[in-house]
């Protein structure tokens, strides 16, 4: 697997996959808003990925030649300070649990780590994804903080957790 710049040809996976109400990724990521709006947001956001070029803070994870999901990065403000959250994202569940998820947190620590300004990265995920969480430990990230119960995900409430890696505690993963 890597990671690499959108394509035209990427656009049918992404539209396919992110456009889907049903898709079961929609069940771990940010899995407390409702499909109807995130929908018709990521209508507008395949929309305007068809009609712009690639984001070098948006990756696709390339699997064989397919998309298979896609990475971001956003810098936290104030820019300049060297705070950057990371998003990660792998569509198909056929493909959860062989360690791609790692592998493309792996990567995208690293190229993160080689392009930007980043002192310190974070990603925030719900306690229920206990997959992600334990995948950000392998490579080094400790929790940062937990908001208790922030979160109703089918009627059950969790907690909102975000993990943060310092770069000078990143030894390149497992």
């Amino acid at each position: 697997m890597s990671i690499r710049g959108r394509r035209p040809r990427d656009l049918p996976a992404l539209r396919r996959w992110l456009t889907d109400p049903a898709a079961e990724w929609r069940q771990w990521d940010a899995p407390y808003y409702h499909a109807e709006a995130t929908t018709e947001m990521l209508e507008r956001y395949v929309d305007t990925l068809a009609a712009s070029p690639p984001d070098p803070h948006q990756r696709v994870l390339d699997l064989d030649g397919s998309c298979i999901g896609m990475v971001n990065r956003a810098e936290e403000d104030p820019r300049g300070g060297g705070w950057w959250d990371l998003g990660i994202l792998i569509y198909d569940p056929a493909l959860w649990g062989a360690g791609l998820g790692s592998r493309a947190l792996h990567l995208w620590v690293q190229a993160t780590l080689d392009e930007t300004d980043a002192h310190v990265l974070t990603f925030t995920t719900w306690g229920g994804n206990e997959r992600m969480i334990r995948a950000a430990r392998r490579l080094g990230f400790r929790e940062a903080g937990r908001v208790r119960e922030a979160r109703v995900v089918r009627g059950a409430r969790h907690d909102s957790v975000r993990l943060d890696l310092l770069r000078r505690e990143w030894v390149g993963g497992p």
